[in-house]
């Protein structure tokens, strides 16, 4: 995939049209690496691995908590269990928080967008 994120954002709420090779395509662009997906737009993420997955990373998702009901987090081809302390923090925000392979977060987070629902994500990049 070609393309970076204009200044690591792009504001508004885009679908993911297509997710692999090591980023994604969405808003008629492509980008390599991680992103957030946010009621304010798409941010390029640092996260490489779950491990990356932290509560210092997700402070972009903290800071527009009141803007989102449930928090999507793909971590990658293998199912993981984020530490308990960040769910923990993510629930005392108001989210509900769904962690799952990202692929399955792509395809949930359209299917919610497309029903107007507050919903963010936060997905690894995958191979």
């Amino acid at each position: 995939m070609e393309g970076r994120l204009h200044d690591g954002f792009l504001p508004g709420r885009f679908p993911i049209d297509a997710y692999g090779n090591g980023g994604f395509r969405f808003g008629g662009m492509s980008h390599r690496g991680s992103i957030l997906v946010l009621p304010s737009g798409i941010k390029a993420w640092d996260a490489v691995a779950p491990a990356d997955i932290t509560l210092s990373s997700l402070e972009p998702v903290l800071a527009e908590a009141e803007r989102i009901e449930l928090l999507l987090v793909g971590v990658g081809r293998d199912l993981v269990r984020l530490p308990e302390g960040v769910i923990a923090r993510l629930r005392q925000s108001g989210l509900r928080i769904e962690t799952m392979q990202t692929g399955a977060a792509a395809r949930t987070l359209n299917v919610l967008l497309g029903e107007d629902r507050r919903v963010a994500a936060a997905l690894l990049a995958v191979a």
